[in-house]
Parts: structure tokens; sequence; C-alpha cells
């Protein structure tokens, strides 16, 4: 089975597993989803993940936290993608939920924040929003 769009498939299993009240689950590993999932657990939205050694690509296992049982991420959405690629200038940087969400932005500094890419001054495509 090819893949064509690897974010988007981690964001539906993380979705997937928060309807099904799962407690963690296995992702294929890729660098860009490693410095996605340190974003959401420096942001608080997943207790934790770890690297699975295989013989081939290496899966990642995601913690999901929840919050008196209800879990801490309410909605994941895939915003730029492979047919429609999303970039934008620093001064129009989106916010999400008027502050209580984050958005996923990949610059020239790596993958950051829509409240450090304010701060740095950096535009870049929008990977998705969470809150």
């Amino acid at each position: 089975m090819s893949r064509t769009d690897l974010i988007a498939e981690v964001f539906t299993r993380i979705r997937n597993a928060i309807m099904a009240k799962k407690v963690n689950l296995d992702v294929p590993s890729s660098t860009m989803i490693k410095a996605i999932l340190a974003i959401l657990k420096k942001e608080g939205y997943i207790d934790d993940f770890k690297f699975i050694e295989d013989k081939k690509q290496g899966t990642l296992r995601i913690y999901l936290k929840y919050v008196a049982g209800k879990p801490a991420i309410t909605k994941i959405r895939r915003v730029s993608r492979p047919g429609l690629r999303l970039y934008v200038k620093k001064d129009k940087v989106p916010t999400v939920l008027r502050g209580r969400g984050i958005a996923i932005v990949s610059t020239s500094q790596g993958l950051i924040t829509n409240v450090e890419a304010k701060e740095k001054n950096l535009g870049g495509e929008v990977i998705g929003y969470i809150w």
C-alpha cells in the first residue's frame, strides 16, 4: 500500500484512537512525524511518544492524554496537503480558536507553532490545526 500523505494518515489514526478511547497507538515513523509529535508533547496534547525499532522504517508509539476522562485533543485537522499547499507570510500566520489551539507551521527553521512563528517573524507552510 503506497502512502501519499503520511501526515494526514497519522492525524486520522490519532482521531480514530481518541474516538475509540485508546491509551496508545502505533504509527509509521518519519522525521516530520517525530517533529509534529514533539510539538504535541511540548504543548501538552499527548503524554509521550517513543520510537520502536523494526527492520524497516520503525514505528512510533503515541501515548494519548486524557484529562478527567476527556481527550486533550478535541480536533486535529490537516490544512496543507499534497494537492493544495497553503503557505502564509509572516504577518498572516493563523491563530487557532483565538489562541486556545495551535497551528503547526513548517518554516526555514523547522516545524514550530504559530505562536513561535509570530515571535520569530517567520512564515511558511501551515501543516495542521490542533485544539
